[in-house]
């Protein structure tokens, strides 16, 4: 059975120059739902919507993989790949300490 993620995940091409969705999305992530977190980790990856932000887009795509979620993974790995060792170390420890920003 294929996964199907919430609705607002369709609708990520559109908002490139949308930003009021963010909101809408980082609430349902920070409430937990893996699906909002794995949208807000590549609307912060591609910077849709959003000002690009390779940490943050670790951040939220790690506490969606920590969920099970495989395309975060993935997602997450090519993010890791393209990210200095200065970033990776300060999103883990932004990560370990439990804080956004």
């Amino acid at each position: 059975m294929v996964k199907r993620r919430e609705d607002f995940l369709s609708k990520l091409v559109l908002w490139n120059n949308d930003p009021e969705h963010v909101e809408q999305v980082r609430e349902k992530a920070e409430a937990g739902n893996v699906d909002a977190q794995y949208a807000l980790g590549l609307m912060y990856a591609e910077g849709r919507g959003i000002k690009q932000d390779e940490i943050q887009a670790y951040i939220w795509l790690s506490r969606a993989v920590d969920q099970g979620d495989q395309d975060a993974a993935t997602l997450r790995y090519v993010l890791l790949s393209q990210m200095e060792p200065r970033q990776i170390a300060a999103a883990v420890r932004q990560l370990e300490q439990g804080t956004n920003s």
